[in-house]
């Protein structure tokens, strides 16, 4: 690997001198600030130049973008490696490739390593690693959210199996904190082999379209192995994680859009889970009725409508932040304000698939309900579902483990959580859809809601099979019954009656209701049975 410029040692390093009686402290401060101005250059403007050509920025240029201006603490900018052979004594270039440090990010406390790829491609070290790591102790000791802005060529082959040590630490960090504090990876270039399961391992990943790349094993091994031929983008590129493996969370046309995204995410997170997240002076009235829902949503079951146009008009100012936009696009996830406190939002999306819950949305679904509940964000769920996807490929790729996790995120849940009923629900995608007998404390319905086993049509079919198959005119007598099925069970007052929905409100009046109903719920305390851990589905 070619490594430019790198930066020169240290004023007396390695010199051994005694300090002379004739040094000042004026004349050693002025030595320290020339010394920290050579390290914040980096190792030199062709190495910078590189940088930008392949339309990047440096690591300490995308620090500025993440922090408030002025705002951030390095800590071991004089770091060095020790290692040895291969020439690596002779290229020992301060901050050995990541700088580290913490600062404000909206006034908050948040902590931050950028890898520089300037110096050894940003390859990880055990210098490099260990400073990684006191940087995640620090958060979890301060209780702060940690920010990795990863662009690196992965272990650093000169250091051998202790930079496969170093990754080591910082999966076991990345654990521990799991829930703890917020951890968000942003890929702004090449992260590949191991790299890749520390932003597996955090909450939420970023990556900048064009130039981050994320996969175990690159184009070269997948071609020998397989055969077949792929490009870095297509294989591992930011819109191939967001729309078809789903583990980008977030894909982003450039790296100043991508870092003010990641600011507007920490903006509505905690700085860890034992505080409540950081709630804004609300600029859309509590008391305003969302009359265009009455327009919005059909009141026919089978036709389609967008499910974010229902959001938009419930929450503050119509804005939301929707995770993972183009993966799973059948039930929709995101966070935004109800009186300028942060709500999640799980909603049936039925402009896709019909709103159907599928293993793809199951897994999302789950896995943002379990952070919403990791970092104390109050559950509402928006509920148009006609069931699970049935089908072979469904049923063999699990869709019964896969359709568990979610029942198990929000029967795990301990956060407020609201359920509204806007049209269907059935079967056990009712049920796992966070209705009262998983747990929701509160249940609203429109008056459009039919919750049953099934459809009536399905329903009826099965129910009157034969008195439809002897009839004279199968047709006509099974329209009676659908009709009569509907009206005697399927009416939108049944599960109300029965105490399965606590109210059923006027569409209008959605808005006004989830805030009264989330203020009620704010002190809400539900502890869970002593244990280890539970053994969710997988």
């Amino acid at each position: 690997m070619t490594v430019v410029e790198e930066i020169p040692p240290g004023p007396g390093a390695g010199t051994g001198a005694a300090d002379s009686a004739d040094d000042r402290l004026r004349d050693r401060t002025a030595e320290l600030v020339a010394l920290r101005e050579r390290v914040h250059q980096g190792p030199g403007e062709r190495a910078t130049e590189a940088q930008h050509a392949k339309g990047k920025l440096t690591a300490r240029e995308r620090i500025a973008l993440l922090f408030d201006e002025g705002a951030f603490s390095e800590i071991e900018e004089l770091r060095r490696h020790r290692a040895t052979g291969f020439g690596l004594e002779d290229r020992r270039p301060h901050t050995d490739g990541v700088v580290t440090g913490w600062g404000k990010v909206h006034g908050r406390t948040v902590f931050a390593y950028a890898h520089d790829f300037r110096i050894f491609g940003g390859a990880l070290g055990e210098a490099h690693a260990e400073k990684i790591h006191k940087l995640m102790d620090l958060a979890e000791a301060a209780g702060a959210p940690v920010v990795g802005l990863c662009d690196g060529a992965g272990a650093r082959i000169q250091e051998g199996v202790t930079a496969l040590a170093g990754y080591g630490g910082i999966f076991t960090r990345n654990v521990r904190n799991s829930g703890v504090i917020p951890q968000i990876s942003v890929i702004l270039g090449p992260c590949a082999g191991g790299a890749a399961y520390s932003p597996a391992l955090t909450d939420f990943v970023f990556m900048v379209r064009g130039t981050a790349q994320m996969f175990i094993t690159g184009p070269d091994v997948v071609q020998a192995v397989t055969g077949e031929a792929i490009t870095h983008d297509a294989l591992g590129g930011a819109d191939t994680h967001a729309a078809v493996s789903g583990v980008a969370h977030f894909a982003c046309d450039d790296e100043e859009s991508c870092l003010e995204d990641v600011r507007h995410l920490l903006s509505m997170l905690p700085a860890n889970n034992r505080e409540l997240p950081p709630s804004a002076p609300p600029s859309d009235r509590p008391d305003r009725r969302t009359e265009a829902l009455l327009d919005l949503v059909p009141a026919d079951p089978s036709r389609a409508y967008d499910m974010r146009a229902v959001i938009e008009e419930i929450v503050d100012d119509g804005d939301y932040l929707e995770i993972q936009e183009r993966w799973a696009t059948n039930i929709v996830c995101a966070l935004a304000r109800l009186d300028g406190q942060v709500v999640g939002v799980v909603a049936n999306q039925p402009s896709a698939f019909a709103g159907v819950l599928d293993i793809r949305a199951s897994e999302k679904a789950a896995r943002f309900v379990q952070t919403c509940d990791s970092f104390n964000v109050p559950l509402v769920t928006l509920v148009d579902v006609p069931g699970f996807l049935p089908g072979v490929d469904q049923e063999h790729g699990g869709i019964i483990r896969h359709g568990a996790k979610l029942l198990y995120a929000y029967c795990n849940a301990t956060v407020p959580r609201v359920q509204v009923i806007v049209r269907k629900a059935y079967g056990g995608a009712y049920i796992v859809m966070d209705s009262r007998s998983i747990g929701a404390d509160v249940s609203l319905a429109w008056p459009s809601n039919e919750i049953a086993v099934m459809g009536a049509e399905g329903a009826a079919n099965v129910v009157f099979r034969r008195e439809i198959a002897a009839a004279s005119d199968p047709d006509a007598t099974r329209a009676r019954l659908v009709k009569e099925y509907r009206a005697e069970l399927m009416h939108p007052y049944y599960a109300a009656e029965r105490g399965l929905v606590d109210s059923v409100i006027d569409p209008a009046d959605t808005r006004i209701r989830l805030i009264d109903t989330l203020a009620m719920l704010r002190a809400k305390h539900a502890p869970l049975p002593s244990r280890k851990h539970g053994n969710q589905p997988q």
